[in-house]
């Protein structure tokens, strides 16, 4: 559903002429992004513009939205999705699970994997239109791939030069920086000289290097110091993505990161971070337990090595010790894994009970099937805690576009953004309301750059949330995730109602958000 234009009118103290407006948002509690509320405040929308917004009675307008006891805010910015596939498949394009969550743009490109032909990429959003904004990031690991392979060797001058031309083309082309998975393959080859020659180009193009960083266990403390080395060498705005620690044994460590975070940015330079609100994470088998090296050329790489005896016993004895820590494969569930669908929602310490094996057995029988995604439950909640009251941590999802099935993937596909707002700013008061709200606009609007929204302003673009603070919460458990969330009441994208009184329209409005190169 759209909402047509209508005639309003606008009192301008000579009298009253008339001005066209989409509509007026009025009696609201307005947060505009940048941590100020006012209340019982209107917004009015022209043209998939912010018209005005402030305190009192907005403009006289035919169709007006009464917002009495409802938050008005910009809509919520997630600089953190793997949506690449699904914001353009016609099946999932909508992205119902992000609007209901009040998202109105999503970053894709990220962990340094997605489409690198950034304009393609573009172009096929724009096509049929999305559910929610995109805005790209190139991927490094995707990058290395074309360039070098999946394989764990140094890039040679040749190859380096390749890849800072194809990265300067991704930024003429609209990239808002690049992405690093530095615990996936082949990203995790790239040493750190590699990576500041291809962050030097981001910065000179004005865009961010953000990263997921080479450890989050025991290396968490090496790995964000490089990449504030990297943000340095190359002067680019460095961001950390999903910052968290993982592992029992390496709780207590957040507080060491964030102190470093911390320095830097006393130093004068840009570094911030996103945050699912989750103590469990989720990604593949394969970068959770298995050493990167293992990797190199893929699966069927490591399944050659495991047959190797002297290789294949290092393997093991690597992988072993990883699910020693993580409580013999306890903390590790089976989020999706076809070969054997009943072992999804299930982990790997009881699965291997029950086929009377060995948690070991089970992940190298998983992997010689091709692999699977897992959640992983390693986290602590007083470090999810204490990340998130940082004023330069952003909310993200790190999940994305998808409908419900069989499987069981993390909750945050659903529930992000609401679980930061209804359960940690409104239930248990971790921070202000204000600052949950902050960190899902005008922070990230500001993180990637995007100056036309983010933020209640005139001349933004109209990505407008309208929610319930009594009823807003994430309704996705890790036992039952396709669940979407409670509280928007309404939810617009670039002036066009994608919710509507609780309900989605079925509308495309997002488009691709092209950066403009250069600083």
């Amino acid at each position: 559903m759209s909402i047509s234009l209508l005639i309003c009118l606008l009192n301008t103290g000579d009298g009253f002429s008339a001005e066209q407006f989409d509509y007026v948002i009025e009696n609201g509690t307005i947060h505009d992004g940048t941590g100020q509320v006012i209340e019982g405040g209107y917004v009015a929308v022209r043209d998939g513009k912010i018209h005005s917004a402030g305190s009192g009675e907005g403009p006289t307008c035919e169709y007006r939205i009464d917002a009495t006891g409802l938050v008005i805010c910009p809509g919520f910015i997630d600089l953190h999705t793997h949506s690449d596939r699904g914001i353009v498949d016609p099946r999932s394009r909508g992205a119902v699970n992000y609007l209901l969550q009040g998202c109105t743009t999503s970053v894709t490109g990220n962990c340094g994997m997605g489409p690198i032909d950034v304009q393609k990429f573009y172009d096929n959003v724009d096509k049929a239109g999305a559910g929610t904004n995109v805005a790209h990031l190139l991927p490094q690991g995707e990058l290395r791939s074309q360039v070098i392979g999946k394989v764990n060797r140094k890039a040679t001058p040749a190859e380096l030069q390749k890849m800072q031309r194809l990265t300067s083309q991704a930024m003429k082309e609209g990239a808002w920086g690049m992405s690093t998975g530095l615990i996936y393959t082949p990203s995790t080859y790239a040493d750190t000289e590699e990576l500041t020659a291809l962050a030097k180009v981001i910065g000179d193009a004005g865009g961010i290097y953000a990263s997921h960083i080479r450890g989050e266990e025991e290396g968490l403390v090496g790995s964000i110091q490089e990449a504030i080395r990297i943000g340095e060498d190359a002067a680019v705005p460095v961001h950390i993505s999903h910052l968290k620690v993982k592992g029992t044994p390496n709780w207590g460590t957040l507080r060491l990161a964030i102190a470093l975070i911390r320095e830097a940015r006393e130093k004068g330079q840009r570094v911030t971070a996103d945050q699912y609100p989750y103590i469990a994470a989720s990604t593949s088998l394969a970068a959770t337990i298995f050493p990167p090296w293992s990797m190199s050329g893929g699966v069927d790489q490591l399944v050659k090595r495991l047959d190797e005896p002297e290789v294949g016993a290092k393997i093991r004895a690597a992988v072993e010790k990883s699910l020693e820590i993580k409580e013999d494969g306890k903390q590790i569930v089976i989020a999706q894994y076809s070969p054997r669908p009943e072992w999804v929602g299930k982990n790997l310490r009881e699965i291997a009970k029950a086929e009377q094996k060995t948690a070991l057995q089970i992940a190298e029988e998983i992997m010689r099937s091709g692999g699977a995604q897992i959640v992983n439950f390693a986290m602590n909640e007083e470090e999810v805690r204490d990340a998130m009251t940082n004023p330069w941590v952003a909310t993200a999802s790190d999940g994305g576009v998808m409908i419900p099935d069989a499987t069981r993937p993390h909750p945050r596909n659903y529930g992000a953004f609401p679980r930061k707002i209804g359960h940690y700013a409104i239930r248990e008061q971790v921070i202000p309301l204000e600052q949950a709200i902050r960190s899902a606009t005008g922070l990230p609007a500001d993180i990637l750059g995007l100056t036309d929204r983010g933020y209640l302003k005139p001349g933004q673009a109209a990505d407008i949330v309208v929610f319930d603070p009594q009823t807003i919460i994430d309704t996705a458990t890790f036992e039952n995730p396709h669940q979407y969330a409670d509280g928007m009441r309404y939810v617009f994208v670039n002036g066009v109602a994608a919710v509507y009184e609780g309900t989605p329209t079925g509308a495309l409005a997002g488009r691709a958000l092209r950066k403009k190169s250069g600083p």
